[in-house]
């Protein structure tokens, strides 16, 4: 099964839609291998979204990330970066379509409620820099027969 990264952002904090979201991946079938909440610092923003630290607006995503804790938590699943980035919809909330996390909760392209790996290497990555390895746990869901067909086990 594939692992993929999500922070749920200052903005679905402070709007108090945290369980809300969760709750999605959990209904769509995808098992937490963890999760925590934790204040996000600047050195750790600028690794994590080094494409991006010369753009003239880095110092907006800084203030943006670093407002409220965050919730980061590793999904596991069957393809589970595509799944959730399908899940969580286009960057902009306002092009996002409706059903998606953003396109039901937000109308900004910045303070978009949620952050995904977009690669399976770049899930990787990102687990390692936000996890210890202590953090993540290999169980099994007693409805796997019931989310997955034999052959996609």
């Amino acid at each position: 099964m594939e692992q993929t990264f999500i922070i749920l952002k200052p903005s679905a904090i402070t709007r108090g839609l945290a369980g809300d979201v969760i709750h999605r991946f959990e209904r769509k079938g995808l098992q937490i291998a963890g999760v925590k909440m934790m204040q996000l610092t600047e050195p750790l923003l600028r690794e994590h979204y080094a494409h991006l630290v010369e753009r003239p607006f880095f110092p907006l995503i800084l203030d943006s990330m670093m407002a409220t804790p965050v919730v980061v938590m590793v999904l596991k699943g069957k393809d589970a970066v595509s799944v959730v980035r399908a899940m969580v919809g286009a960057t902009n909330c306002r092009k996002a379509e409706p059903g998606t996390i953003r396109g039901d909760f937000g109308m900004s392209g910045q303070e978009n409620i949620v952050h995904a790996s977009d690669s399976p290497e770049n899930a990787i990555i990102e687990i390692n820099r936000f996890f210890r390895p202590e953090e993540i746990f290999d169980y099994t869901l007693p409805t796997m027969g019931s989310l997955y067909a034999p052959d996609e086990l």
